[in-house]
């Protein structure tokens, strides 16, 4: 299993020191998430400042970007990193593109296909030298000139990853992409029994084998040294649980259990105001279900019943806990763990 962690954005100052630290405790990758600060720049300042780890969007907002700056920020940042660089894509909810960023919405799965086949398009034209000519019925482009093409990469072009929750989106995942980010809104029996059958179907129309695609995330982590610990981060997971559960487009994952008259309840109270009394209402079984939960000594077996011939890889820490409070000889042993996913193909 590969082990990644969070790396913060909001300080480029100080990622010098975050990602050595992250790489010499053994971890896998990182990913930044796109939030209050960009997800680029700070893998940017960690692409120089390391060696072997991986380097991801966890994810980047597709949409307000034009396929040609994604495909360009992508390019240097593969190139920098020696080829450790995965391109992680989301499509945000209607809201967030139409009133954040102002962004035209449209049906998201066909736009996203056309997303990913654009970024790639432009990547050929500049490894390969193709002529340039994508038409589609979101993004048009046809025209590139020398001055406008970096060199070609000395490794494989980036991986594509797309954040996933519909069945919809789960099937483009499998069939033209390299991985897929889950939510961490996600059960076991909601992993196995509907978002897999979703990936298989994607993945068999166009031949892609499992062991080359990386399905990572799908539920939390609540761990630490002591029970204490442990406890405050389960309290942190109830809260989310809590909140997720409160939005009708994860309901599908409340229905798996029974839950849904816990998803309603959840509902009415955000519409009273009553989100502090939220967490009340979900209980230890609950929290269960969505997180491997353990102390340190007990985390392997957890992390193993919770997510083991799955999910690929996955962030065992919880904030506000940093990468560097889980000890290195636990991360030797989480990556132990058999997984479907081998390596991307190049």
């Amino acid at each position: 299993m590969r082990i990644k962690a969070g790396l913060a954005n909001d300080d480029l100052k100080a990622v010098p020191e975050h990602i050595a630290a992250i790489e010499s405790a053994g971890f896998d990758g990182v990913t930044v998430a796109e939030n209050a600060h960009d997800p680029f720049l700070p893998l940017a300042v960690a692409a120089v400042n390391s060696e072997r780890i991986g380097l991801e969007t966890g994810v980047a907002i597709a949409f307000p970007r034009s396929p040609m700056m994604a495909a360009n920020v992508a390019w240097d940042l593969q190139a920098a990193s020696n080829g450790r660089f995965v391109l992680g894509l989301g499509s945000q909810i209607k809201a967030h593109n139409e009133r954040r960023f102002s962004t035209t919405w449209s049906a998201p799965a066909p736009r996203m296909r056309e997303y990913v086949a654009a970024v790639r398009a432009i990547w050929r034209t500049w490894q390969n030298g193709d002529r340039l000519d994508f038409r589609g019925d979101h993004y048009t482009f046809t025209l590139m000139t020398p001055n406008f093409s970096p060199a070609p990469l000395d490794v494989s072009a980036p991986p594509i990853k797309i954040s996933a929750v519909g069945p919809n989106m789960l099937k483009l995942a499998g069939e033209v992409c390299d991985g897929v980010s889950l939510h961490g809104f996600c059960t076991r029996d909601y992993i196995a029994n509907q978002i897999m059958p979703s990936l298989e179907q994607g993945m068999a129309r166009t031949d892609r084998r499992r062991e080359h695609f990386e399905v990572s995330g799908g539920g939390f982590v609540a761990t630490g040294a002591t029970d204490e610990d442990v406890a405050k981060a389960v309290e942190w997971i109830r809260i989310r649980v809590g909140f997720y559960g409160s939005t009708r487009a994860y309901w599908p994952v409340l229905a798996e259990h029974g839950l849904e008259d816990l998803g309603h309840k959840l509902l009415d109270m955000s519409k009273t105001g009553g989100w502090e009394q939220m967490a009340g209402e979900v209980s230890d079984d609950v929290v269960r279900l969505f997180a491997a939960v353990g102390r340190h000594d007990e985390l392997e077996d957890a992390i193993e019943e919770r997510f083991g011939g799955l999910v690929d890889a996955i962030n065992p820490t919880t904030p506000p806990s940093p990468p560097n409070s889980l000890p290195a000889d636990l991360i030797g042993d989480l990556k132990k763990i058999e997984c479907p996913f081998q390596a991307f193909a190049t």
